[in-house]
Parts: structure tokens; sequence; C-alpha cells
């Protein structure tokens, strides 16, 4: 019989809430606002359709791990548990806005009118996130075979390219729209959250940041330094959404075939979330909290399917801050706090005012540490020789962010594409080539990287023979514009020849590694050393 009465709610949940609370929140503004500005998708829609799933989600999944945390308490004896943090996965929400759901109504646009594209748009991110739970579901029974079999540095490789080039930078392009708001907000992120010194009075960082940068920003445009933007939405029209409440007809079934063909994006994104979720585990463990692997992707798969049975776009996943808000004192109410505030923010419709009033200037820092944080988390749980396996994930995501730019100077009307000069044309093209699909491209190359250090040339040499394979169906290296998968021979021939250069390619690094694996077999290379850091400091 427990001895000890759990003490579920503590003073340090007042900061801990502030922390994972402002995390939710960003990820809901920046789906919204991310679809508005870059896709011109009808935000009234969003808030109306998508939003109140998407909460529902994590409603769900913060009050499992609220109770979750209570069971751990009476098992351990403990009056100091910390409940796991649950809340949108940031990764995924930029992967299904502009991997999934940007693209989707786009080109359904070409076809239907705005509020059809819309539905079906919807549908398919509904479709996206289902087919999510259902595969964490799977992995949760597998946990730690998942955690054996894939390759770290690749997996981890490629969340650090999506973490440093689109996470942190995209949000840093609205921070730097209002610099002195912005700037603002993001020296005291990185001061408070990178940098651990604690904020005046003991104030959480994101809210100090959120109320200095906010602060700044309507004084500016109070005296006309700054020019508020046009409102998109009516806050009090999205209050009470009932639109949503169509999910329940299930019609988004029948976009299952269609949503297919975005699978290569959404499945690397659920397994990212999948071994992320077990690295948080394994941080609580060493924090004092040992919670069950298994049962926290379960959860996880649980939050995910709710969402999108209730007509959510974004995925849930444990956040990596557990031992942050064990140390800052929070217990379990945070998770209570976090689930009671978005979950009603989104289904009694508040979270209108919230796209209103919040400056994303203000805001958006968050969304930089987040992209930082993950990239140091990356490098800190890689072996320091697979340093340069992370690194080399980086580069087709480079050339995305490139691509991103460029397409919407192309698609300006006043921009002529066709009096490019050739030699321009053709660095646009293979910009395109390279980015397209760019997701699985990093976890290869990285993957392959990782097994030549490692002194496994077969196996990499295995891994470009995959990326040839996945070339020719257009999985990765498409050279359509709207990055569809295909059949080589539905190409022109054009087209066709670029596909197969790329095959060609992959498999000639297959066949000079696989020679060298011979080689090496007769007459081995010595071990890979690992070179300490040199110390500089002469002080």
């Amino acid at each position: 019989m427990s001895k000890t009465r759990y003490q579920w709610a503590a003073p340090g949940d007042v900061n801990a809430f502030f922390g994972l609370m402002l995390d939710n929140v960003a990820n809901l503004l920046l789906t919204v606002s991310l679809l508005a500005v870059v896709f011109e998708f009808p935000t009234s829609f969003a808030m109306q359709h998508m939003v109140p799933g998407t909460a529902m989600g994590v409603l769900v999944g913060d009050l499992l791990f609220f109770w979750m945390a209570f069971r751990l308490a009476r098992r351990i004896d403990s009056s100091t548990v910390t409940a796991m943090p649950l809340g949108l996965d940031t990764p995924s929400t930029f992967g299904m806005v502009f991997f999934v759901l940007g693209p989707a109504f786009v080109h359904a646009k070409e076809t239907m009118s705005v509020e059809q594209a819309a539905i079906y748009t919807w549908h398919i991110g509904i479709c996206a996130i289902f087919i999510s739970g259902l595969f964490k579901c799977v992995c949760a029974f597998g946990s730690n075979w998942i955690r054996r079999v894939v390759p770290r540095a690749g997996l981890l490789g490629s969340l650090t390219a999506i973490a440093l080039v689109i996470i942190a930078f995209m949000p840093l392009m609205e921070i730097v729209t209002y610099p002195v708001a912005g700037m603002a907000a993001l020296a005291i992120i990185l001061t408070s959250l990178i940098a651990h010194v604690r904020f005046p009075l003991r104030i959480p960082g994101a809210l100090g940041a959120l109320l200095v940068g906010g602060a700044i920003y309507y004084l500016m445009a109070a005296v006309g330094w700054v020019q508020l933007p046009e409102r998109e939405i009516n806050p009090v029209d999205a209050l009470l959404p009932y639109q949503w409440f169509s999910v329940f007809r299930f019609e988004w079934i029948s976009a299952l075939d269609d949503c297919l063909i975005y699978l290569p994006v959404v499945l690397p994104f659920a397994l990212g979330t999948v071994v992320g979720g077990i690295d948080c585990t394994e941080s609580a463990a060493a924090a004092g909290d040992e919670y069950d692997a298994g049962k926290v992707i379960g959860v996880e798969a649980i939050a995910t399917l709710v969402a999108a049975l209730c007509g959510g776009v974004i995925q849930t996943t444990p956040y990596i801050g557990h031992p942050a808000y064990k140390a800052m004192g929070g217990r379990a109410a945070y998770s209570l706090a976090t689930a009671l505030f978005i979950g009603t923010a989104g289904l009694l419709g508040y979270f209108g005012f919230l796209y209103v009033i919040i400056p994303k200037a203000a805001i958006f820092p968050i969304l930089v540490f987040i992209g930082l944080e993950i990239t140091a988390q990356s490098f800190l749980a890689t072996p320091r020789k697979h340093y340069a396996a992370i690194a080399i994930a980086c580069l087709p995501a480079m050339a995305y962010l490139v691509q991103l730019f460029t397409g919407q100077i192309l698609g300006d009307p006043a921009v002529d594409a066709a009096a490019l000069g050739e030699k321009l044309q053709a660095t646009l093209l293979n910009l395109r080539v390279l980015s397209n699909g760019f997701i699985i491209t990093s976890l290869i190359w990285a993957s392959a990287l990782a097994a030549m250090i490692d002194r496994r040339l077969s196996r990499a040499a295995l891994y470009f023979l995959i990326a040839a394979v996945c070339t020719l169906f257009g999985v990765i290296h498409s050279p359509l514009a709207t990055n569809a998968t295909f059949l080589i021979s539905q190409l022109e021939a054009t087209n066709q020849e670029i596909v197969c250069r790329y095959v060609g390619g992959y498999v000639m690094m297959a066949l000079i590694l696989g020679g060298w694996q011979l080689v090496e077999h007769q007459n081995p290379s010595p071990p890979y050393l690992v070179e300490e850091p040199v110390d500089t400091d002469q002080g």
C-alpha cells in the first residue's frame, strides 16, 4: 500500500505550463498562418475545420499522460513524479503544411473551387494523420526493436535538416519582418531557454519573450512605427465552431487513395516521433521517472488517431522537455492545464483571438529555439564519428529552401521564366530534382555515410541501391514540379533521361562501394579515429 501521497500540483507547474502551452500555441499559429500566407488557404476554413480536431489530439494525449503520472507515482511510491509532456510535433507541422496540405490544395484548385479544394485538402490531411496513428499503434508493440533497426544517424540527420533549415529559419523570416519586437523576444528566448539564465522575477522565459516582444510590437504600432497587418478573420466568427462535425460523416475516407502519394513524407515523420518518444522516455527515466516506452508510444498513437477522427491535420508527440519541467518543480498539473487550455481553445474557438492578438514576431522565437534544440540534441545523441553524416543530411534540405523561394519568385506573373538563361534554368531544374523528396534523401545519405564511417561499405552500397529504386518511382528526385510519384514509362523523354541519370549515379556508387568492400576483406583499413576537439583557449 502506498505510504506517500502524490503531490500532483506544485508551484513549478506554472512555469512548465507556460512552456508547454506556448509551444503548442506556436505550432497552431504556424499551421494556420503558413497555409494562409504561402498557399492562400482560407483562414476561416482552417479555424473551423482543422484546428478543433488538432487541439483534441493534444487534449486527449496530455490527459492520458496526466493519468499515467498518477499511476507511476503510485507504483514507485513517489510524490515528485513529473508527467510526460505532449504536444503538436513541430517537424510534422512544417512537413504537413509544405509537403502535404499545401501541395494538395494547389493541385486541387486547378479543377475545383477554393471551398471544394479546401475540403479536399482537409480530407487528405485527415487521412495522412490517421495512417500515422495506425503506424504508431504498430510501432508501440515493437518500440525497442525499431530503435535498434533504424539507423540513428540517418533518422537524426534528416530531423536535423528539417530543424535547422526549416523550423529555425522559416520563423526567423517573420521575426526579422518586425526586427525590434522580434529580436527582443529572440534574445530572451536564447538567453533563458538555450543559455538557461533565469528571467527576472522567475517569469518563464517563453512567457517573458511573449510579453516583452508583444508589448514592444503594440507600442510601436500605437505610435505608428509599424503597421498592423489586416485581419484575415473576425475572431468572433471562429467561436464555437461546428463545421468540423462533418468529419463524422467519414467522407474523408474517399481521399485515402489520393493520400498514398504522400506516404513517403508522412511515414518518416511518424517514425521520427516514435524514435523521439523512446528518447523522451529514456530522458525521463534518467531524471527519475521510469515510464514504459511502449505505453508512451501507445498514448502518442491514440492521441494522433483521436486528432484524425476529429478532423485534425497535425500529429502529436511526446516533447523532449521532461527533465527541464522536472527541474522546474513541475508535477502533473501542467499537463492537465495544457490539455484543458489547448483543447478548449480549439473546441470553443477562442484560438481565433490568440491568432489575431499574438504577434507572430513575439512567439515565433520559440520555434527557433525548438529548431536549435532538436539540432543540438541530434548531435548529443549521435556518436562523434557520425557528425559528418548528420551534416550531409542538411544539404538536400538547403536545396529545398532555395527552391521554395525561387518557386515563389517564378510564380509571380511579372516574372517570365522562359526568358531566363539556359544555365540558370538548368540550375533551377537541379534544385527541384535535388529538393523533391529531400526527407528520404537526407535519411539515405546520412545512413550511407554513417555506414561508410563504420567500415560497412556493403551496407552503404545497399542504401544507395534503395535510393536508386526510390528515384525510379519518384519517391526522391522527382523531376515533376508537383513532386508526384510515377512509373517511368509515364514520363516524357526529357524527364525519363533525368531519372535515369540519377538512378545510374546511385547504382555506380553502390558498385564502387561493393567492390571496395571486397578489397577491404583482403586488406582491412584501420578503425576510424575520432579526433578530440582542440582547446584554443589560451587563458
